[in-house]
């Protein structure tokens, strides 16, 4: 089983996201392995869903036309597990709670572990209801990744004295989407988190090109990157693999 740690070793981790099943799962599954290819450490796969509430419009509307094409997340499952023998690196679901209960928490965990899924991102599950999920993440070796955001303050080493896999930083206010500069002290995030734990730090929503994902870096364990990504692929549709192998390994050559 691949863990997540594995992303971080020596390395400062490059973390693409895309949205699973945009604009097809046969697309999806030919970037996973392009991406890997590029140099993608850990990749994300988003589970499309009707009400995603962290997302800005880039990735709601990658929701949207996943959906609208007939997404469910069986097929998902079903399209990654095609591909696992190729794939190397970790990968994570990023979803929100709603689509894991609606698939039963127990379903949806031994699914995981037959895709060889590292870890979960559930960013609508708080911290003090993570519970809710974590015996069945625990019970199937799946890592529960925690998220601490600029607001977090005093919570921040509280979440990271229990972190599992990796702590996603999230660099800005509101939701996911890409932003022409990063004011967030993201330094002092992860030194907080340093004072009680040396979980791998990674920085997310609003990165987007080589110049901030090599500044976020230097003051962390790695960058993700989603936005961006889901723009290269709204824009090139089924031709959109190419272009976004070239995007990540432009970001990954920034994080060397």
């Amino acid at each position: 089983m691949n863990k997540i740690s594995e992303a971080f070793e020596n390395k400062k981790a490059f973390i693409p996201f895309i949205t699973g099943g945009d604009p097809s799962l046969d697309v999806t599954k030919k970037l996973l392995l392009a991406m890997q290819e590029a140099g993608a450490d850990l990749i994300e796969v988003g589970i499309p869903f009707s009400d995603p509430i962290a997302e800005g419009p880039v990735i709601q509307e990658a929701d949207e036309r996943a959906l609208r094409a007939g997404f469910t997340t069986d097929k998902l499952f079903d399209a990654i597990l095609e591909v696992r023998g190729e794939i190397h690196i970790p990968m994570v679901f990023m979803t929100y709670a709603n689509p894991i209960y609606v698939y039963g928490k127990e379903a949806f965990m031994k699914r995981c572990v037959e895709c060889e899924m590292a870890g979960l991102i559930v960013p609508d599950l708080p911290y003090e209801e993570k519970d809710e999920l974590l015996d069945t993440c625990r019970k199937y070796g799946i890592e529960l990744v925690s998220l601490i955001a600029p607001t977090s303050e005093d919570r921040i080493q509280m979440i990271a004295r229990e972190a599992e896999g990796f702590l996603y930083c999230v660099s800005s206010l509101g939701v996911t989407g890409v932003r022409s500069e990063i004011r967030t002290n993201i330094r002092e995030m992860v030194d907080r988190v340093r004072e009680v734990t040396d979980i791998p730090c990674a920085v997310g929503f609003g990165i987007s090109t080589p110049k901030q994902a090599r500044e976020m870096a230097n003051v962390s364990d790695g960058a993700i990157v989603g936005s961006a990504i889901v723009k290269i692929i709204a824009e090139h549709g089924e031709d959109c693999v190419p272009y976004v192998a070239e995007y990540v390994r432009q970001m990954k050559d920034a994080l060397r």
